[in-house]
């Protein structure tokens, strides 16, 4: 059972199959067949048109553009400067005091609102309250030399009373008095929404040798005067600090009380066979840090002013600083037409067409009512005789349109003769004579049929019992191959 089952498996194998056409009409599944094809096109060619978004809704050849060479992540160079002054309770406040770092690039920090512990210096002060396990009831709370990392210093081991009220802690070696909340408070982000940050950005795409940048050349004091909008001054990089804030969606004096991050987002998508002006930076903004979180939500740093009193004591003042983060972040994609990338998708889309012929077949030889009448006409089986025929020219005339004579019946030992008047008997090395007729037209599955037939009968097989009449077939299967 194992071998014979072997030897079926060895010799499907070498099988060879050839597809057979067979025209079935049926208006449902022809119908099927043109819409899946269709939609396939549509997959590959179809535009979706919308206002303002001619070139970004195209799918495929036109929205991924597979007929380019594409290059993503371009080399880019950042410079941000911030300018605005603003003021609190008692105190005016420039660029210098209120931007961190001050040199400006992809990053930068605008300080909203401080907390400010004022003249520490080195010494021993009770730990701060807000410290685990820092409050005591006497020395031996207090371990001398134990370091808390969440901690302010080095604990001496002894347990003092608190700044203010009956509370004790324990004493530690750090700058005194330690930051404990209840510092100075001070809110910069009254004027804060009319500061003005420049970002200037140039970007590169080596592959193509393409580089822009997002200011207009324009005359030396062109950006004095202007400031960003999408539709009238797209190329002046200029934005209000309140604008960036409201085009992310969140409120500004919230914003400002507890710190947040904003991302500025410039997406250079270019298709380099268009002009140059047709490239052309596209700003988006939104929040960053998770504002719902409240254990990752805000942003805020610490920084630190030192001086000397009497020119001997060293003593600074600890800022706690919340603030608006800037990142700007930089992506796109160039692209250029190529020949090698359209031929590549172009027969993929070719090819793909063919699914629908694929579904069409499942359907005819699973759902239809006569799928067993199908699948005998669709599949035939052709064997190879053990001894071929050297007569292959036969086959050769019938693709070529000519029809050879009718076949004679003669044993082997004995081959024909000739007819008068014509040439010699055949021999070995001689050819059969072909009879000359002009072609006729016949379609896929008749030349099929006829090539089958004359194989049979030139390679000694029993020709096959001719199939009934149309009249036959009707009064037996009344509906017949009319349904195919």
């Amino acid at each position: 059972m194992v071998r014979r089952l072997a030897r079926g498996c060895w010799s499907a194998f070498w099988d060879y199959e050839t597809p057979k056409v067979i025209v079935v009409r049926n208006r449902r599944l022809g119908f099927v067949h043109r819409m899946v094809q269709l939609l396939i096109l549509l997959y590959f060619v179809w535009v979706a048109s919308g206002a303002g978004t001619a070139l970004s809704h195209r799918y495929v050849f036109i929205v991924q553009k597979s007929y380019q060479d594409s290059e993503t992540g371009p080399e880019s160079s950042i410079i941000t400067k911030v300018k605005g002054i603003t003021m609190s309770e008692d105190k005016v406040w420039d660029v210098e005091e209120y931007v961190k770092p001050p040199e400006g690039g992809s990053v930068v920090s605008i300080i909203t609102r401080i907390e400010v512990t004022p003249s520490q210096t080195l010494g021993t002060c009770p730990e701060s309250m807000r410290v685990h396990s820092s409050t005591c009831h006497s020395d031996d709370d207090c371990i001398a030399g134990q370091l808390d990392m969440q901690g302010n210093g080095i604990r001496t081991g002894h347990c003092v009373p608190y700044y203010h009220g009956d509370s004790r802690t324990c004493e530690v070696s750090a700058w005194c008095p330690v930051e404990d909340g209840t510092s100075d408070n001070h809110f910069l982000g009254k004027m804060a929404p009319n500061f003005t940050i420049l970002i200037k950005n140039s970007i590169h795409y080596p592959k193509f040798k393409f580089s822009k940048g997002n200011i207009a050349s324009q005359k030396s004091d062109y950006l004095k005067h202007c400031t960003f909008d999408q539709d009238s001054d797209p190329y002046c990089p200029i934005f209000r600090l309140g604008f960036i804030v409201e085009k992310a969606g969140e409120n500004f004096t919230e914003l400002a009380h507890k710190g947040g991050v904003i991302g500025v987002i410039i997406n250079w998508n270019c298709d380099l066979d268009l002009s140059e002006s047709e490239c052309n930076p596209k700003y988006s903004f939104r929040r960053l840090d998770p504002k719902y979180d409240p254990a990752s939500s805000g942003y805020n740093f610490r920084f630190a002013k030192y001086y000397k009193i009497n020119g001997t004591t060293t003593t600074r003042t600890l800022i706690k600083a919340y603030g608006i983060r800037i990142d700007v972040i930089v992506h796109g994609q160039a692209g250029k037409f190529s020949l090698i990338p359209t031929i590549i998708n172009l027969a993929t889309a070719l090819t793909s067409i063919g699914v629908g012929s694929f579904l069409c077949d499942w359907i005819l030889l699973t759902f239809m009512n006569k799928n067993k009448l199908y699948s005998h006409k669709k599949f035939d089986k052709v064997r190879t005789p053990k001894h071929p025929s050297s007569r292959w020219p036969v086959t050769l005339a019938l693709v070529l349109g000519q029809i050879p004579p009718p076949p004679s019946h003669y044993s082997q030992d004995q081959p024909p003769s000739p007819p008068s008047g014509e040439g010699p008997t055949l021999g070995e090395g001689a050819e059969l004579p072909l009879a000359v007729q002009s072609p006729r037209p016949c379609s896929i599955s008749a030349l099929t049929e006829q090539v089958v037939d004359t194989l049979g009968q030139h390679m000694g097989q029993r020709p096959p019992v001719p199939e009934p009449s149309q009249q036959d077939s009707t009064s037996t299967d009344p509906k017949g191959l009319a349904q195919l």
